[in-house]
């Protein structure tokens, strides 16, 4: 349902202004930017980190007054639901509290700072069921158990009882999109929802927020970087840049006759699935205002002959307790007899759906959480065996940037300390030196110098990645594991980071594990690929082999639901097959079969029935 033309705006922002005070002075961060969104319309708002779009989101909110900002100029004309018209720029902060969550409800970029990590799942859904809409404790409960379905989390009773930390990235961010639609608001805003969903649950989102618009005849302002979700949710797009909007119009028009130079160069550096076919080796991003891509090195696709890692029937399975003495009755099967191995200078890329062991495969091999079975192998080392002196020392050899960079990130510590941090534990570097390493690693990550004396919540989600990245970089290891490094990024940060990324591989030799659930981007940098599924590797090749002749079913349906970034090939929501959800928990003592595989092709495996 497009908007209903004949009603009035749901909100109407004129000409809004938003300034920070900093130690330099006051520094604008939005700039006369106008909009209206409809009853039963997506606006969606693009542009690169630290274009305003967040900031922007806030201020309907209120929000953006908690980080420093403050709204100095415009009119945010919001219709409440008894029809009384309120400026939220003015309105008091009792009617705010009565507003969000309620009237407007937002979805955060970051799952893990927008949940209390002392509450349960189910007491953060309930709060505001029961606060806003008067239910009784049963009745908030039940409707928590449906919202935890329809964002499709399996075994939500359980997940009711369990606490943020307990959850996957993917399954935190359902939890708050759950959080942000249990009241059913007239406004949703949503500020990068599907940024750590996998391509298969992001499509179910977006499907189950076009049904509440059409339904409720709620308005979404909807700000992502992914200009293919753009081009599958919008009705009309506004574009910013640097605090501007340099042009807004139809999602049609936009994508098809783009009137502005940055406009066209944001829509020609979104990565599209298929480009890499028939090429070799991995090849450079689109940056925009850049040179055009070329490839990396031939040599690169050609594998050294002694692998760096070698994963040997890696399984982790934690332990599920229940009854009054905690005793474990169940184990989640997280990672089941993965095997796989890397060879220096290369990429192997592991995808596949929010909660699939992915996450859980990487942390296994650095032994940030200890694996129940198997041999994991970094460059002589065995990873498994090691004392914690001798871990102490290989970690030098292997680095992890993290999914959520404001969790990873020390919020009272100054950029350039925590950057610093690697080259002091491993006795790299002291004094002054330590100064120019961390300036020219914000060189290499393209932060500006200025950067260094800051704090985390200063900077934008893509900027604070950037400053993960470039900590692990700081000691020079042989190995990273990058684990959703580049969802939080716009289309040009990502294509920088990842020219970078691939840059130190080829000058460097360093191999990544790549944790990704951006098929276009896998398919771009990868040597290698693996497909997970339920904690087991279920497809597992050379990239070609595995995106131009997928052989498994799940790899299939995972390429399938990949977004087109074309308003034209818009998919119906109501075409869409959704899988019902399967558990990787297991009574104790479950002895599941072993992976075996089919060679269909030289080095493309596929798993057999199990």
């Amino acid at each position: 349902m497009m908007a209903q033309l004949d009603l009035p705006p749901i909100i109407e922002v004129s000409n809004l202004r938003v300034a920070f005070e900093t130690d330099g002075g006051p520094v604008v961060g939005v700039k006369d930017v106008s909009f209206s969104i409809r009853p039963g319309e997506t606006l969606c708002v693009v542009g690169e980190s630290g274009s305003g779009k967040s900031v922007t989101s806030l201020s309907l909110m209120r929000l953006v007054e908690f980080g420093g900002g403050r709204i100095t100029h415009g009119r945010l004309a919001f219709t409440r639901s008894n029809g009384e018209v309120i400026d939220l720029a003015q309105t008091d902060a009792r009617t705010m509290q009565a507003i969000r969550g309620n009237e407007i409800g937002m979805i955060f970029q970051e799952p893990m700072t927008s949940l209390n990590p002392v509450f349960t799942i189910g007491r953060q859904l309930e709060d505001g069921l029961q606060k806003h809409k008067r239910l009784s404790s049963e009745a908030a409960r039940a409707r928590a158990l449906e919202l935890l379905r329809q964002v499709r989390i399996p075994e939500p009773e359980r997940r009711l009882r369990q606490y943020p930390h307990e959850l996957s990235g993917g399954m935190r961010q359902r939890v708050v999109i759950a959080i942000a639609m249990a009241c059913e608001p007239r406004l949703l805003i949503a500020d990068e929802p599907t940024t750590a969903l996998d391509v298969t649950i992001q499509a179910e989102i977006l499907a189950l927020i076009d049904r509440l618009k059409r339904e409720n005849g709620m308005a979404v302002l909807f700000i992502t970087h992914d200009m293919a979700v753009v081009a599958q949710m919008a009705d009309r797009v506004v574009v910013m840049h640097r605090g501007e909007v340099v042009e807004a119009g139809p999602v049609a028009d936009i994508f098809a006759a783009p009137t502005k130079d940055y406009t066209r160069a944001l829509l020609a550096a979104v990565p599209k699935l298929g480009e890499m076919r028939g090429k070799l080796a991995p090849e450079r991003m689109r940056v925009i205002g850049m040179e055009p891509v070329v490839a990396i090195s031939a040599v690169a696709a050609e594998p050294p002959a002694q692998p760096l890692l070698s994963v040997r029937h890696l399984s982790t399975r934690f332990p599920v307790r229940g009854s009054l003495l905690r005793r474990t009755v169940a184990k989640v099967h997280a990672v089941e007899d993965v095997s796989f191995s890397l060879a220096k200078g290369q990429t192997l890329s592991l995808v596949g759906e929010s909660g699939c062991g992915k996450s859980t495969c990487g942390r296994s091999i650095l032994r940030l959480v200890e694996a129940e079975a198997g041999e994991i192998e970094l460059d002589g080392w065995d990873i498994r065996t090691l004392s914690v002196v001798d871990l102490r020392r290989a970690r030098r050899d292997m680095q992890m940037v993290f999914q959520d960079p404001y969790a990873s990130l020390n919020p009272y510590r100054r950029l350039i300390d925590q950057v610093a941090e690697p080259l002091q534990n491993f006795g790299i570097a002291s004094g002054s030196e330590i100064t120019d390493r961390v300036a020219a690693l914000f060189d290499r990550v393209e932060l500006p110098r200025n950067f260094l004396r800051r704090y985390p919540h200063e900077l934008s989600g893509g900027q604070r990645q950037r400053v993960a990245i470039a900590r692990a970089l700081a000691p020079s290891p042989k190995l990273i594991v990058a684990d959703e490094s580049v969802s939080a990024l716009d289309v040009s940060v990502q294509a920088q980071v990842l020219n970078l990324l691939m840059e130190l591989q080829a000058d460097l030799g360093i191999s990544f594990l790549f944790i990704s659930h951006d098929m276009a981007v896998v398919e771009r940098v990868s040597h290698q690929v693996a497909v997970m599924y339920l904690g087991r590797v279920v497809e597992i090749g050379p990239r070609a082999a595995v995106f131009e002749d997928p052989r498994h079913p799940y790899t299939r349906s995972l390429l399938s639901a990949v977004p087109i970034a074309d308003p034209s090939q818009r998919r119906p929501r109501e075409d869409q097959n959704f899988r019902p959800l399967s558990s990787p928990i297991f009574p104790v003592g479950h002895s599941p079969a072993p992976s075996l595989y089919d060679e269909v092709t030289p080095g493309h495996l596929v798993l057999a029935e199990f």
